[in-house]
Formats: C-alpha cells, structure tokens, sequence
C-alpha cells in the first residue's frame, strides 16, 4: 500500500468527501441491521448488530480489493474481430469481462424483479420460519454485500487504486 498520500492535501479531500459519503450512503445498512436484528430475542439483539457490523466492515474491505485489483485487469485476454478498428481498440480485457458479465446480472435482476412486481409471486406464501442467530448474520452480510456496491464503487471511482488505505480508512470511519 502506498502511504504517500498523508502529505498530499487532494487526498485529504477525498477523504473526508468519502468519509461523508460513506455516512449518507450507509444509513440504509444500518436501518436493515437493526430491522434483521431485531427478529432475534432481546439478549442476542446487541450481540447480533456488532457482529453485524464488523462482519459488514471486513466484507466492505475485501469488495474494495475485490475492485482495485478489477481495475487493474486493463491488458487485453483476447481481441474481436471487428472491421473497421484496429486490434488494439478491440481487445478485451479481464475488467471489460467482469463489466459486461455485471451488467448483464444487473439487466437479469432488474428484468426479474419489474416482472415479480407486476405479475406477483405465487410462491411467496411462506409459513413462519423460526429465526436464529446465524440465519440473521448471514442476512446481514449478504445485505451489506447489495448495499456496499454503491459505496464501494464510488470510492473506487474517486481514489485511485493504488491510495486503497485512503478507502479503507473512509469505511473503517463510518463504522464508529
């Protein structure tokens, strides 16, 4: 990791402007660890939302790596023939793959859930199912995977990868 950015003031910025983002963009976490927690027995409540939390941390961290090293897939895996651009203009790279594979989950999940709310879902009556401790940590982390991707994406986005510790240290912050 690269720690030259404690002298440099652009980064300061971009930490305290991560800092507040990952404070607005994070209220939703919160409001759902509380919720899922709260289906638990009032002696497991407390212990279940900092589990959660630190649980969320690691996982935000291990996404922000996950997205620097993406972002580092830049050399062309194979190129498409495409008349007209040059070889070089139509190479695709390991990150084009994982942006195009993305977009089309992205595409599968929106088509799916437009169409669940409008024909419904048949399948949905559930009988109530007994929760338990590590049924709602799951639910947890699962949840701050879906909710991470907005900030995870634009301190990625605003930090260069090589400042990861600036990232970190925004998503380590918001957590206190």
């Amino acid at each position: 990791m690269d720690f030259t950015w404690v002298s440099d003031p652009k980064a300061w910025i971009g930490l305290l402007t991560l800092v507040a983002l990952e404070i607005v963009l994070g209220i939703d976490n919160v409001v759902f660890i509380s919720i899922l927690a709260g289906k638990l027995p009032a002696d497991q409540q407390e212990r279940a939302r900092k589990m959660g939390i630190a649980l969320a941390v690691i996982t935000r961290i291990l996404l922000l790596f996950s997205l620097t090293l993406i972002l580092r897939l830049t050399k062309p895996w194979f190129h498409v023939p495409i008349p007209g651009i040059s070889e070089e203009a139509a190479g695709i790279s390991g990150r084009d793959l994982i942006l195009i594979i993305g977009g089309l989950f992205l595409l599968y999940k929106a088509t799916h859930e437009i169409h669940h709310k409008l024909e419904g879902d048949e399948e949905a009556k559930t009988v109530g199912k007994v929760v338990t401790f590590s049924s709602v940590i799951v639910q947890i982390m699962l949840l701050d995977i879906v909710f991470s991707l907005d900030s995870v994406i634009t301190a990625v986005g605003m930090i260069p990868p090589e400042q990861i510790a600036i990232m970190i240290l925004a998503v380590v912050s918001r957590r206190r």
